[in-house]
């Protein structure tokens, strides 16, 4: 039996369903479903993802049974609407438009108005009895086709237009009269000429296959590449094509189009939102040509056919159980539905619309939580403007995506995304954004435009990266090419500090102070709901008191490291290490860690009292000596005179310690090895600091972390200076507390004989930085300089110092689980690594059967989602439902 490639849909019946997104994409299955369930969709047909995948896999060509299915499906399609394609008595004419199986915004390509030619142009004038809006449709499909097929850039179509409009002396596109459309039309016919090498087609059969193929082309343009590696969504799923038949907007006044939302995707507001255009056609709304008008006026412009709007969309809502994202067409006073997909939200929309689904009965707990994805939840923590501060503010336009941003201007994006990627903080501000501009999107703190609504390009990418934007701010007036913005008399030129406030709208002169937000709400009942069904516990990476406060204040369940060395750094305390360094004999070396104990345990202090009787896992000093000496001479001179050492012996020492791959060399348990007095004095340091508290009625949970272990040898070695220590300690303060002593795996050999090591230690935490670093044997420092080749080649499908090497990495832990649990059955393990704030590494960490993660302090509400989701998606795999607490 021949495989199915076009899935037909209209007349109240689809040969696919809502189910079906892997093969007819979301919006194919969307335009399914909605006339499955009776809504007015224009008629067409889908060709299915499987037909992309057959054209990249064989060079560009297609099934053979393609042709066949395609021309039925026409024919069925004509049969429908009874008109035809190319027949200038009675034209078809029909939309071109991707279809993933997940929403790419903008990022692939749509024609519209496919079928008109120079002779169905004429038949359109008579027919409709509308020159204006025939020669429109047909200046706007060459537009379209000449860039989607021809590769013509859009700008040089606009260009015509805009000098045709000076010509004229008119502002808008619908200033123009029936002459202008047609010499426009000539021009751009001209410009394709050029360009092609060839007239532009008449045939529609060939425009139809033009721009099929183009669509699938599409798939792997620069943009939806990146917007697919930025969003990990997988380059094999490919996309459907979707030929509707066309229904126009722009037919007068009694005609438009919009998007929408069946709640506000910025804050999750139970409320109608979208925007629309009078005698305009769908793409006239995103691209941001015109500032279209909210869509609550639409009631008053059309009350019929907004009433009916509300009733589909809220069928819809409910149909779906979730937001919806819809399109719709108004023909002379008739509504049509052009798409229905679930609607892209900020997190703090998400997170309030998954709550309130809850509180209404549409989903379940485990459903809300499942709606959120963990990393979304970092836009919860954007900082936002200080409301005490005095504001320059210039302008105010659309508040597009919330949050607060500042930084530098630029006006392009290849700009945006070098400066951004070399850390700089910029702002990209553009007429209007395109999908082109992505990569600067991605690297800039916000985004403002002069055109466009909350529905436009930069709206919608903006909310889904987190990023602040104000858009459709239309009394600034931007020149791209001048690369500056003036408005009032005030010019804005590149370089020049602004702030943007995307909460509001407010575009703010200057570098405005920023503070952190604060949480609570539907936030708090949310995380709530994770908290009841996560079984791993989630720590924080920890080092100083105010990071532990941040810690707490995100749900953190103790600290899984502190790196001591870090305490080492200030400039207080600094001097004292570097003369432990180069001191010549032990006694020296004494003396000086003697200076460096009160500064250490005062910061053990307060990290156990910010703890509140919670494990606070310290690990002893990790990182190799010579980085804590002056790098030139003068440098040395001045350490020199505050520690009284001659700037030639401390030049010796940096040299003498000096190592050529330090990763592997003179650190963690191999200082304390050779250097048996630090690992005294910071054990000392812990006790003490845990005893004083002690005293004070105040619970402790001291756990020391040798790092860097190997060999059970060297940690029986370090354990026995840290047993050793602890009890003179604990004797000098006459206070008995509960300790532990545990280990870093994070050497591939500790994990394969993490049997040996569990009979001495009390605890594991897996540093999976450097593991990943032994295991591939890349330097996370250097990597960097190839790792981006290695993902654009498919050679990793995730930079491994970011998501965990489940399989190399991974396969490491496991064992270490295994082995380590077989000598101590309730062994507690964790991980301390960057990869304990990744969801999938969580997920895997929850799989394997680890205790806890540890994470940056800002990632631990990410961690605390994702053990949760990784419990529901273990009970979903079994096929049993969960049910929470």
């Amino acid at each position: 039996m021949a495989t199915k490639y076009v899935y037909f849909f209209g007349a109240g019946k689809a040969d696919g369903k809502g189910t079906m997104k892997d093969l007819l994409g979301g919006k194919g299955a969307g335009l399914a479903e909605m006339t499955n369930a009776g809504v007015p969709v224009p008629p067409g047909y889908t060709i299915t993802t499987d037909v992309c995948r057959y054209y990249y896999a064989n060079k560009e060509k297609l099934p053979k049974e393609l042709e066949g299915q395609q021309k039925a499906a026409l024919e069925k399609l004509q049969k429908t609407i009874q008109k035809s394609f190319g027949d200038p008595s009675n034209p078809l004419l029909v939309s071109v438009r991707s279809g993933a199986k997940f929403s790419m915004p903008g990022m692939m390509d749509t024609i519209l108005n496919l079928g008109i030619n120079d002779v169905v142009v004429e038949g359109l004038t008579q027919l409709t009895g509308n020159p204006r809006f025939a020669w429109d449709a047909y200046r706007r499909f060459i537009a379209m086709y000449g860039n989607v097929v021809g590769g013509i850039e859009k700008n040089e179509f606009e260009h015509i237009l805009e000098a045709q409009k000076h010509q004229r002396g008119v502002k808008l596109d619908t200033e123009l009269n029936v002459n202008d459309l047609q010499e426009i039309v000539i021009d751009f016919k001209k410009l394709y000429a050029a360009k092609i090498g060839e007239d532009f087609p008449q045939d529609p059969l060939k425009q139809l296959a033009g721009a099929r193929d183009a669509v699938f082309k599409s798939w792997n343009n620069p943009r939806a590449n990146y917007y697919r590696k930025q969003n990990k969504i997988s380059d094999a799923l490919g996309t459907a094509v979707n030929v509707q038949s066309m229904v126009f907007g722009n037919m007068g006044d009694d005609s438009g189009t919009g998007v929408g939302f069946t709640r506000n995707p910025s804050t999750g507001e139970k409320v109608f939102y979208g925007e629309y255009l009078t005698n305009a056609q769908g793409e006239d709304v995103v691209a941001g040509i015109r500032t279209p008008k909210p869509i609550a006026e639409l009631a008053k412009d059309m009350p019929v056919v907004y009433k009916q709007l509300r009733e589909i969309t809220s069928k819809l809502e409910k149909h779906y159980r979730d937001i919806q994202d819809f399109e719709f067409t108004i023909e002379k006073g008739v509504l049509f539905m052009l798409q229905t997909r679930t609607g892209k939200r900020t997190a703090a929309s998400a997170v309030r619309i998954a709550v309130e689904m809850v509180k209404e009965k549409l989903i379940t707990k485990e459903e809300a939580l499942m709606r959120v994805e963990p990393e979304q939840l970092d836009q919860l923590l954007h900082k936002v403007i200080d409301p005490k501060a005095q504001l320059k503010v210039i302008a105010k336009g659309l508040p597009a995506s919330p949050g607060a941003a500042t930084g530098q201007a630029v006006f392009d994006a290849d700009t945006a995304a070098e400066r951004g990627g070399n850390g700089e903080k910029v702002i990209l501000i553009r007429q209007e954004t395109n999908p082109d501009d992505i990569h600067g999107m991605d690297a800039a703190q916000g985004i403002l435009t002069a055109r466009g609504g909350m529905t436009s390009h930069a709206a919608v990418v903006a909310r889904g990266m987190g990023k602040s934007c104000v858009a459709g701010c239309e009394e600034i007036r931007v020149s791209e090419s001048a690369k500056q913005f003036s408005i009032n008399g005030t010019t804005v030129k590149e370089n020049e500090w602004i702030t943007l406030d995307g909460s509001t709208g407010r575009v703010i002169l200057g570098k405005a102070p920023l503070i952190e937000p604060e949480i609570s709400g539907e936030f708090g009942v949310f995380m709530g709901w994770a908290d009841q069904i996560r079984q791993l516990k989630v720590r924080s990476n920890s080092d100083i008191p105010r990071d532990a406060i941040v810690a707490r204040e995100f749900g953190a369940e103790g600290i899984g490291l502190c790196r001591t060395e870090h305490m080492f750094f200030a400039e207080e305390r600094l001097p004292f290490m570097q003369q432990m360094i180069v001191a010549q004999d032990v006694e020296a070396r004494k003396q000086a860690l003697a200076k460096l104990l009160p500064f250490q345990k005062e910061d053990f202090k307060g990290l156990f009292r910010e703890m509140k009787g919670y494990g606070v896992t310290i690990r002893t000093i990790d990182p190799p000596l010579h980085e804590f000496l002056p790098k030139t001479r003068e440098d040395a001179e001045v350490l020199s005179k505050k520690i009284g050492v001659s700037t030639d012996k401390i030049m010796h020492a940096a040299e003498e310690l000096h190592e050529f791959n330090p990763m592997l060399g003179h650190r963690g348990c191999r200082l304390g090895i050779t250097y048996p007095e630090i690992t005294e004095m910071q054990v000392k340091a812990i006790i003490s600091a845990a005893c004083e508290l002690a005293k004070e009625k105040i619970k402790v949970v001291p756990e020391i972390m040798i790092p860097l272990v190997g060999n059970v040898t060297e940690f029986r070695d370090q354990k026995d200076i840290a047993v050793r220590v602890a009890e003179e300690t604990m004797k000098e303060y006459g206070v008995k507390i509960q300790y532990q002593i545990g280990t870093m795996i994070e050497v591939p050999r500790g994990a394969l004989t993490a049997d040996e090591i569990a009979a001495e230690a009390e605890f594991f935490s897996f540093g999976t930085n450097d593991l990943t670093q032994m295991t591939l044997g890349f330097s996370r420092d250097d990597a960097g300089k190839f790792i981006k080749a290695y993902l654009d080649k498919k050679i990793f499908k995730d930079d491994p110092f970011q998501t965990l090497d489940q399989v190399g990495v991974g396969q490491l832990m496991q064992m270490a689980v295994l082995k380590g649990r077989k000598v101590r059955k309730d062994m507690k393990m964790g991980i301390c690594g960057e990869h304990g704030g990744d969801p999938a590494s969580v997920k895997f960490c929850h799989r394997i059967g680890l205790s806890y993660v540890s994470c940056s302090p800002y990632r631990v509400p990410i961690a605390r989602l994702a053990a949760a989701q990784a419990v529901i998606e273990g009970k979903s795999k079994k096929g049993s439902a969960y049910s929470s607490k």
